[in-house]
């Protein structure tokens, strides 16, 4: 678990289901040890890997503790709260700026703020500036994209920060240095841009991470009807606040300044970035690129913790959205950025190693390649050349797996001395294995025929085979074990044990031929009546010779006596 890194993996909650790689647009995860984990070198935090993991194996680190210790060390805490909040939360501004007070917040001020100031300078740069295409730099996790995976199209982010860092600047000049600010929003990306920027931002919370604790922190809220006199500072933000819906900044930059030339277009997805950048070449126009990760803008954020419709949401933010009647023409806020690229180039593996890394999944030859993504890879050349990478393990190929354990399975199934037939409800033979045919089998031609078959006797009617055909129809209706001992068929001795493999559907059987052991165990026991009866016998005689030796003994000594008895007297 790297806890360090905004996302992590609980290890014994992971499900190796691969999921995560399959929705990962980057593919940042290394599966090892049937885990996955987060590499945070290729990771941009868009979060798809946090929504889609089915067991809650993939977290998001919480930095709720750590807030706590910023009020309690008596620092002076205001929070940038992501505009979103109008449509993630049912409360005013009042009772949503009384909430934060409650947990120990100085002030609340709407990011919106920043964001008005981005818009302002970013129309001076498009309207000055001699590039083709700019992108903005508002979504950290497309910025991150873009450095990483795009790094030719780096240089044509907007030089300036996002309105995050813009407002904690704002905020910072306003009310003093020693202020520490405490982003709050749907967004995972923003506690990695805190981290690069921690003499602005001191830390970035989750609506999700808000909610919670809101909802430990505080149980009565009866005070937030008397709430009134609470309100943002310095002021209410204005059509900032359409930032977090795709085209809300190309909305505020047109409110800004008039363009003309300058094509706004506006993308959220990363799928749609790359599309959009790709074989781009510049054809004379000036174009601006709103660039969002998540699908329909900050309003569908990993972290937005709301169960509301999107469109609601949506709907929401703009009926509380308000507008300016003048717009200045300078931004009185500027947090200049150069970004760089920290793009790492791509491997690429000759066909040697890609072919034997191929072979360690299964894939001998082209028809082999079944591309089917199960493993969470596009191809199973993709899923080889993170073999070689070490973010993969063979065990990852679905099909391969199927296979090997078929193998095993079948190998094992027709090798093993006892029979094994299995049915259907129908009474058809689905598998015998080979001991099965030899038993039952009429004559040594039939054995050669079926055996010869690909599917042996698969199809047969099993009561043409066996006359204990019943065994299985009791099996399948009980739904339990059956169990014949030493019953006989055609001179032979068999114990058969018959169980259900699905519920009224297939049932199979094992069957050992005891004939061999019972004529063995008959013989052994015959031999031991003879010796009992033959020692019986001889006790018998002993006992008679014994009794007429007493006899005479008897005579002797009773004579013996009265001869005595005569001379005394």
């Amino acid at each position: 678990m790297n806890e360090l890194y905004p996302v992590y993996t609980l290890k014994n909650e992971c499900r190796d289901c691969y999921r995560c790689v399959r929705e990962c647009y980057v593919k940042a995860i290394r599966i090892k040890e049937d885990s996955a984990s987060v590499i945070g070198d290729k990771c941009i935090a868009c979060g798809a890997c946090v929504r889609a993991c089915p067991s809650g194996a993939k977290r998001v680190r919480n930095d709720v503790e750590r807030v706590k210790n910023l009020i309690k060390a008596k620092n002076r805490v205001i929070v940038s709260l992501a505009p979103s909040w109008s449509g993630m939360f049912d409360y005013t501004p009042a009772a949503m700026v009384s909430l934060f007070k409650k947990l120990g917040f100085e002030g609340v001020s709407e990011t919106a703020l920043g964001a008005q100031e981005v818009s302002v300078k970013t129309a001076q740069i498009l309207k000055n500036g001699e590039k083709e295409l700019y992108i903005s730099s508002a979504c950290p996790s497309a910025v991150d994209y873009i450095r990483l995976y795009k790094p030719e199209f780096t240089r044509n982010i907007v030089p300036i920060a996002s309105p995050a860092v813009t407002h904690a600047k704002m905020l910072k000049t306003l009310y003093g240095g020693d202020v520490c600010v405490v982003f709050a929003g749907p967004c995972i990306a923003k506690k990695n841009e805190a981290q690069k920027r921690p003499e602005l931002i001191s830390a970035a919370l989750t609506f999700e991470e808000l909610k919670l604790w809101i909802n430990e922190e505080i149980s009565d809220m009866s005070f937030l009807s008397v709430s009134d006199g609470a309100d943002f500072i310095p002021k209410t933000a204005c059509e900032g606040a359409l930032y977090p819906i795709e085209g809300g900044m190309n909305d505020t930059i047109k409110r800004a300044a008039p363009l003309d030339g300058v094509q706004l277009i506006s993308l959220s997805s990363l799928l749609s970035l790359e599309n959009a950048l790709k074989d781009y070449k510049p054809s004379g126009k000036k174009i601006f690129l709103e660039a969002l990760a998540c699908v329909g803008g900050c309003v569908n954020g990993p972290c937005r913790a709301v169960e509301k419709s999107g469109i609601c949401v949506i709907s929401d933010i703009l009926s509380k959205v308000k507008f300016r009647k003048y717009t200045p023409q300078n931004p009185q806020v500027v947090v200049n950025e150069n970004y760089v690229s920290n793009h790492e180039e791509r491997k690429f593996y000759s066909l040697s190693e890609i072919t034997q890394a191929m072979k360690k999944i299964g894939k001998h030859a082209q028809e082999d390649e079944l591309n089917c993504g199960g493993c969470g890879y596009a191809s199973c050349r993709d899923l080889a050349a993170a073999l070689i990478s070490g973010d993969a393990e063979a065990s990852m190929c679905v099909s391969y797996m199927r296979k090997k354990a078929m193998r095993k399975a079948d190998a094992m199934f027709r090798r093993m001395p006892a029979a094994i037939v299995m049915v259907d409800s129908n009474l058809r033979v689905l598998e015998a294995n080979d001991a099965f045919m030899r038993m039952f089998c009429e004559g040594k031609d039939d054995y050669e025929i079926f055996s010869s078959r690909p599917d042996g006797l698969a199809g047969a009617a099993i009561d043409k085979i066996v006359n204990f055909y019943e065994i299985f129809k009791q099996a399948l209706e009980l739904g339990q074990d059956v169990c014949k001992e030493r019953l006989c068929v055609k001179n032979k001795l068999y114990d058969i044990t018959a169980f259900t493999i699905e519920d009224n559907e297939i049932a199979g059987a094992i069957i050992t031929d005891v004939t061999l052991s019972e004529m063995n165990r008959e013989k052994i026991a015959q031999k031991a009546r003879d010796v009992i009866n033959k020692n019986v016998t001889t006790v018998q005689e002993i006992a008679c010779l014994l009794g007429e030796h007493m006899v005479e003994t008897e005579l002797i000594l009773n004579s013996i006596a009265k001869d005595y008895d005569k001379d005394v007297r």
